[in-house]
């Protein structure tokens, strides 16, 4: 196995192409980032019932989150252990067991071997118990949130999160019970670049009045509100700030910059005059107006490393394909204990970004791989705020919008996993 100069390739305040490049490095992130990391695998409001299951991946392993007929959580791999078929093809359903479409081969969803076709075949010594799936072998939640990982060593999800929980727990507290709910359907979206552009993007405060110019025009033209016209205009004097954790974990806060009413700043949706005036007509002005105030997002890009990115109501998956291609999966959310209306406008309102924003930031991704292609520029830049005159630098919890100290953030904790082989040096 290749080794590579980390300390080389990741330097202060900027890292080398061929990290985004090279399938070599691709191969080693499979091993020493996804999979040790605790990785998100989906949310338990996917599969509520005894026998639920959905399809998800471990980086680059197909893998079947289950709930067996008691009710416990499992993450089995969708590999055959007779010649190694997926055996399960639906991605989403409820099953007690799943059958190979190769040999018969038929297991339990809680990974056990129940049955073999014509299993005298292969003698005395056969021992069923041996070719049970295999299974990722360590499973959590966080408040629904379902994460595997294969190393024995890292900390618990709770550690793991660190600085992190608490805005992930503002956004799920948003809920009138407490608890989000995902089942919804997904958008899905690929784009041709490496998965580390997204991290790259996902706490950026910089890009926004560039690669977001038509949708914040359009949006003040159509709407006339002046949305983010001052962020446009000097976004390190805004109230907007992001925040670096632990273990490359990013938190860019628009709340402060949003005024006082998230539903009055929300872009019109589809039929959103008349659920409001249903809910008004039910429930009175007063409580419509409060609870209306939950089905905007949250002003919030949380990111936890290495495939969870938390954006305004919604959740967004990266799921790495190749070194040049990546799929992106947003899952609207609801609020357990919401007005009805109040989740339909949830989702209205998720249609909103990724149709006008998120394919902005695509296209740029797109751009970059195309030209990371170019060996004679070796070095991609990212030391905005790391020289700057007020001493702002990267042991600041907060940091201005444009400053990129959350991308340096991300490379420090990735850096430490493919030095060590997948783990962390405080684990």
């Amino acid at each position: 196995m290749t080794e590579y100069a980390w300390d080389h390739l990741i330097q202060e305040g900027r890292v080398h192409r061929s990290l985004y490049t090279d399938e070599g490095v691709f191969a080693l992130e499979m091993t020493r980032v996804f999979g040790h990391v605790w990785t998100y695998l989906g949310h338990e409001t996917e599969i509520p019932n005894p026998n639920d299951f959905k399809l998800t991946k471990l980086g680059l392993r197909p893998v079947i989150l289950t709930r067996d007929a008691k009710g416990e959580l499992h993450a089995l791999f969708n590999r055959c252990m007779h010649r190694g078929v997926t055996i399960c093809a639906e991605h989403a359903g409820n099953a007690k067991r799943f059958v190979c479409p190769y040999h018969g081969w038929a297991y339990g969803n809680t990974g056990k071997l129940i049955g073999v076709p014509h299993s005298e075949g292969y003698g005395e010594a056969f021992e069923m118990g041996a070719f049970d799936l295999k299974r990722v072998p360590r499973v959590a939640s966080y408040r629904g949130f379902v994460f595997g990982t294969l190393s024995e060593t890292m900390p618990s999800i709770e550690d793991h999160l660190g600085g992190a929980r608490a805005a992930l727990d503002a956004f799920i507290d948003r809920a009138p019970v407490g608890q989000l709910i995902v089942r919804a359907g997904a958008y899905r979206g690929a784009f041709n670049g490496n998965w580390k552009l997204v991290w790259d993007n996902a706490a950026d405060g910089y890009h926004v009045q560039f690669a977001h110019k038509s949708l914040v025009d359009m949006t003040n033209k159509r709407y006339a509100q002046g949305r983010g016209a001052d962020y446009m205009a000097s976004p390190d004097n805004s109230p907007i700030y992001a925040e670096v954790f632990e273990r490359g974990h990013t938190f860019l806060h628009h709340r402060p910059g949003m005024g006082p009413s998230l539903w009055e700043r929300a872009r019109p949706t589809p039929g959103g005059e008349a659920y409001a005036a249903q809910l008004a007509d039910r429930r009175g002005d007063a409580e419509a107006r409060a609870a209306l105030e939950g089905a905007p997002g949250f002003g919030m890009n949380l990111n936890i490393f290495p495939n969870l990115l938390i954006i305004a109501n919604q959740i967004q998956v990266v799921e790495p394909l190749a070194v040049n291609r990546t799929q992106l999966t947003w899952y609207a959310t609801h609020l357990a204990g919401a007005e009805p209306e109040v989740n339909v406008l949830r989702m209205r309102i998720a249609e909103d970004f990724p149709n006008f924003g998120e394919v902005d930031d695509m296209e740029m991704f797109e751009r970059c791989q195309e030209g990371l292609a170019v060996p004679e520029a070796e070095w991609v830049d990212c030391s905005r705020g790391l020289y700057a005159a007020n001493g702002a630098d990267d042991a600041a919890r907060k940091v201005r919008p444009t400053d990129e100290a959350t991308m340096r953030n991300y490379f420090r904790a990735y850096k430490m996993l493919m030095q060590s082989g997948g783990a962390y040096a405080c684990s």
